[in-house]
């Protein structure tokens, strides 16, 4: 199963901080665990949102608004996406994660045998 990990945003990665590079170095450490055991699949840190862009659909019509998003309570700052077995293998990963003060989604992706189309 495929699960993507969304890394949501604070203080500490939104607007603009940068990790320190003790973090860089233990991230990177981690990354290499996760490929030598084929579970990452991709992986990215995202720019704040004050260099993003928000689109919203109401029927034909089609509105862009220029971040930040100040009016948006949770925001995401990276992400990951994993090839594993379980969402409690995808868990026991992720308690591995170097982190101290973050807050994580795990979320299984969906294929197209979870719809019953025939």
């Amino acid at each position: 199963m495929k699960v993507m990990i969304f890394l949501k945003a604070d203080e500490q990665n939104e607007p603009s901080a940068q990790p320190t590079p003790e973090m860089i170095t233990a991230m990177a450490k981690y990354h290499e665990e996760l490929i030598k055991a084929g579970v990452l699949l991709a992986g990215e840190q995202l720019h704040p949102s004050a260099k993003g862009a928000l689109m919203r659909f109401a029927g034909d019509k089609r509105t862009v608004i220029d971040g930040p998003f100040t009016e948006a309570k949770e925001l995401v700052a990276g992400f990951w996406l994993w090839q594993v077995k379980s969402m409690e293998e995808a868990i026991e990963w992720l308690k591995r994660a170097p982190f101290d003060q973050h807050e994580l989604e795990i979320r299984q992706v969906v294929s197209p045998t979870d719809y019953n189309v025939k």
